[in-house]
């Protein structure tokens, strides 16, 4: 029988029920602030985003940001919202000042969205424009306005105040970390040369543009000093590492593309150009690519993002009707190399020395490579050795953040988690053995070692994410010391072979309980000592209280709860302070009295202060 479809089934929802019911539509992922790309994240950018306007416009040149655990703040100077217009820019759906192409001809967004979405997904939100000696305040609460007031005298500077506290309905257990609010902050610096961010009363300032931005995501080990050149409406610098993959930052009008597009394509394609151009020699573009470190910054005006969170590029064209994005860069970034190469030989001699030692390691592996990949293709897929899932990871599929693949240490592990999962969106692959430390080892060692080779294929990562089959990557082991090395071990795999991985945000550590308490009416699961000791108090003393030795122990019925809905995921986050190579030569290299040093004193520390050194999913 047909469901039933009339006049009552049709519902019209104010602009903030819409907002609040597909809060992911206008943020894309929710999160507890995690991970960088949380939504409360997306939230603080938005408004910082409208400072930045005004800057762009010559209105202000300071921005004040502040920032605790569940509330944010931002003031900047520049010429303030018009003051009756207050409410409804803050609250009326396509209502703003940046659809006038003259005005903001290359604004950071069009869509009059970004504020209003702050406003229906924060349980306060407060809103004070200054317009010359008059100031106009406005309060809402998941986007129903409170109280609006009328213009009153002010002595203050003009500019726009936004406060705003984050809805713990649709960001359950959130705060905010300084870390990620800092690493944007300086990208906005970068990008931004003359503009000064004043965060927590620290000064950030950045007179260098890209070049300084690559200074501190990168340490000393580049083959030469950093290349960097600009034109109209583009900024360009890249350098070559000793590391594996190849590593970008690209920007759209001063927005983050951390997922790329248009503009990305083409500044790789260019840098090849430019390469085959210079040398006269068809080298392979992975050879070319392999260890770059890179940053582009474009302008274009009314830019297409694939989505609100503006994430990634979709234009084709530098302005309505105008040059295609592809030709520009390649033309630009192609010619600009060549001319820089030419002005210095050092520079020259070193990128030609590493492009042909890739070439080589290449070449080398070529053999091994091919005789690895044949067994690899059918024994991947092995339902032994991976239980997979049927909806993947797709960039057009609206499903694609669900996909997820577990790595587990053995098959009791793998069975329980196989049989609670959900197969739809979640696959499982079983480790056999402990992994093999690859630090400073080359790809070839990924070949030789069945695990690691069957693991690539699984992820299809061989030759970069661009066919990544599962969205999220979550190492799930033993709350143990064994459990604990095998994380660390494949930690490692990751970092020493495929980096972008992790600097995409695609890599977790999976959560599970380490306690079970509970007495013949309930049950309650506790992920560390202290949440053991509370739950056992609440419940009173007849409770039985379970440490869980291993994965395998906890029931596939107990499992769903874990990776569920309410799964706790801890993102893999390196800080721009902790390099890759740096990162791995401290942890997994032969310094043995140097981290023994380090553990000593910071467990010293930990049992003096009460409090962990190290806070997972903030760069540690």
């Amino acid at each position: 029988m047909a469901a039933r479809y009339d006049e009552d089934q049709i519902q019209h929802l104010e602009w903030h029920e819409h907002i609040r019911r597909r809060p992911g539509m206008y943020i894309g992922k929710l999160g507890d602030g995690g991970s960088p790309d949380d939504g409360i994240y997306v939230l603080l950018k938005e408004i910082i985003d409208n400072s930045i306007d005004e800057f762009g416009m010559g209105g202000g040149r300071r921005i004040e940001v502040e920032v605790t655990d569940r509330v944010a703040r931002v003031r900047d100077y520049g010429r303030g919202i018009p003051l009756g217009k207050v409410v409804e820019c803050v609250s009326s759906m396509n209502t703003g000042g940046k659809y006038d192409s003259e005005a903001f001809q290359k604004s950071i967004g069009l869509n009059g969205v970004g504020t209003k979405a702050v406003n229906a997904l924060s349980s306060r939100f407060l809103v004070r424009s200054v317009r010359d000696g008059k100031m106009v305040e406005a309060e809402f609460s998941r986007g129903i306005l409170l109280r609006a007031g009328r213009p009153v005298s002010t002595s203050e500077r003009n500019g726009t105040f936004v406060e705003f506290e984050p809805d713990e309905e649709i960001f359950p257990n959130y705060r905010f970390r300084f870390g990620f609010v800092e690493d944007r902050v300086w990208n906005y610096c970068f990008l931004n040369q003359g503009l000064t961010f004043v965060v927590n009363d620290k000064r950030y300032q950045a007179e260098n543009g890209l070049l300084d931005l690559l200074n501190r995501h990168i340490d000393d080990a580049v083959r030469y000093p950093i290349v960097r050149f600009s034109g109209k409406d583009i900024e360009v610098a890249f350098t070559h590492g000793n590391q594996y993959g190849e590593h970008y930052f690209s920007f759209v009008n001063g927005q983050h593309t951390t997922e790329g597009g248009t503009h990305l394509a083409a500044f790789r394609e260019g840098l090849v150009k430019g390469v085959r151009d210079h040398f006269k020699k068809d080298y392979d573009p992975s050879d070319v690519r392999a260890s770059v470190v890179g940053a582009i910054s474009v302008r274009i005006q009314e830019p297409v993002f694939e989505s609100q969170t503006k994430n990634k590029l979709g234009s084709t064209e530098v302005s309505p009707g105008g040059p295609k994005i592809r030709g520009w860069i390649v033309d630009f970034v192609s010619k600009e190399i060549d001319d820089a190469l030419h002005r210095s030989p050092e520079v020259e001699a070193a990128l030609k020395k590493r492009v042909e030692q890739s070439e080589r390691e290449r070449k080398e592996i070529a053999g091994i490579r091919k005789t690895a990949n044949e067994s690899a293709k059918k024994a991947a897929f092995n339902n032994d050795k991976l239980r997979d899932c049927r909806i993947h990871f797709d960039e057009k599929h609206e499903r694609r953040a669900e996909s997820t693949l577990f790595i587990t240490e053995g098959l009791s592990a793998s069975g329980s988690i196989t049989k609670a999962r959900d197969p739809r969106t979640q696959a499982v692959f079983s480790l056999r053995g402990k992994p093999k430390n690859c630090f400073g080892k080359t790809k070839k060692m990924v070949y030789e070692n069945e695990e690691f080779n069957l693991l690539q294929h699984a992820l299809n990562i061989e030759d970069g994410l661009d066919g990544l089959r599962y969205n999220n990557v979550v190492i799930a082991t033993d709350a143990d010391v064994d459990g604990m090395h095998i994380r660390l071990l494949m930690l490692t795999f990751f970092l020493q072979f495929f980096p972008e991985l992790v600097e995409n945000n695609h890599l977790y550590i999976l959560q599970t309980p380490l306690f079970r308490v509970r007495t013949k009416a309930e049950s309650r699961y506790c992920y560390s000592e202290a949440e053991r000791d509370k739950a056992a108090e609440e419940l009173g003393r007849k409770v039985e209280i379970t440490r869980f030795k291993g994965l395998g122990e906890i029931s596939p019925d107990e499992f769903e709860g874990f990776i569920g809905p309410k799964m706790r995921l801890d993102p893999v986050v390196l800080s721009p302070q902790m390099p890759i190579e740096r990162t791995l030569k401290y942890y997994m290299g032969n310094n043995t009295p140097e981290r023994q040093d380090f553990i000593i004193e910071n467990l010293r520390v930990e049992v003096e202060e009460g409090a962990p050194v190290l806070s997972a999913g903030e760069g540690a």
